[in-house]
């Protein structure tokens, strides 16, 4: 499973402004590496036990731990600082806007660890620094398929070229509904169980239609046609029916599609002129959203017909 690198300096450059980071010193190691996807407050670190010290996450520094480096000598901040950042720590943040010891800015100079300070409370500083350094972090990928979202349900609908995919988008909007992303879908897994779905923002808000070409989605649908991201939910793949060997008339054996080690239900649509492929696709989604809520129609039959052939006249 790809695990995104991630420098100081990408996070600098994707969350600074929102965290409103200022750089205070150790600027020439910006390119250091955040190796794990979460923050950590040094304390013990700091006092000098460092057995279990978490260095590989940039380091939170609040109230308590700039107390400290105040409340010590010059000689004694001079050894902790260089013990501090002897174990490679990528990056410090200091929260409520304090300005670190003069000492301490000198030693991350020398080693060239980037220092910042941050206008949060420490308690906010580590949530949302933690929640941008899980998507940071977030395994990705990318599938070759258009994402809808129908009734909160998000949908992949894949298929050979040709064979139908656009036509069937443009039905679904034109129906109310809203596209996420058109032919190439960016995929980042969330928490270990969600699959978020997101289009590329350079082709955000675009689709490529056969014969016309390049269409504005939003200009020509309005705002609602767009949404940003959403969760999988289901892949429906459209193939042509001469293709489709065996075709599942009940629903009750049902197939999975593995994104990221995440199986994802999949249907399988047979396509041939005269059938509606963007009303069967709409009711896919209603029936994937049916059993999310734990009602499914096949099992439901089945168990009646189960009980009927079972019970006396």
């Amino acid at each position: 499973m790809p695990i995104p690198t991630v420098t100081v300096e990408d996070f600098f450059t994707r969350h600074g402004e929102a965290l409103g980071l200022k750089l205070l010193a150790g600027g020439e190691g910006l390119k250091r590496p955040i190796h794990e996807g979460s923050v950590n407050r040094p304390g013990l670190a700091l006092a000098g036990f460092t057995k279990y010290f978490a260095s590989k996450r940039p380091q939170v520094f609040g109230f308590a731990e700039n107390h400290y480096l105040h409340s010590i000598s010059q000689r004694l901040l001079q050894a902790r600082a260089r013990r501090f950042f002897n174990s490679d720590v990528p990056c410090v943040i200091f929260a409520r806007s304090i300005n670190p010891p003069a000492a301490f800015l000198e030693e991350a100079d020398r080693v060239k660890v980037p220092i910042f300070k941050c206008p949060l409370i420490t308690m906010r500083l580590v949530n949302q620094t933690t929640l941008f350094l899980e998507v940071d972090f977030a395994p990705t990928c990318t599938e070759h398929g258009s994402v809808v979202d129908i009734q909160g349900i998000g949908l992949m609908l894949r298929g050979s070229s040709g064979i139908g995919k656009s036509e069937c988008v443009l039905s679904l909007l034109e129906r109310g509904y809203s596209l996420v992303a058109d032919d190439i879908a960016k995929i980042r897994l969330m928490n270990g169980c969600e699959l978020i779905c997101s289009s590329s923002e350079i082709t955000r808000n675009h689709m490529e239609v056969r014969g016309i070409g390049i269409i504005n989605v939003m200009s020509m649908f309005g705002v609602g046609a767009i949404r940003l991201e959403k969760i999988l939910n289901l892949v429906v793949s459209l193939q042509d029916w001469e293709k489709v060997a065996d075709v599942d008339r009940l629903g009750l054996d049902r197939e999975f599609y593995d994104i990221l080690g995440i199986k994802v239900p999949h249907v399988t649509i047979p396509v041939r002129p005269g059938r509606d492929i963007s009303r069967l696709v709409e009711v896919a989604a209603l029936d994937q959203k049916l059993k999310s809520m734990g009602s499914n129609a096949a099992l439901e039959l089945n168990r009646r017909l189960i009980q009927k052939m079972t019970t006396p006249p």
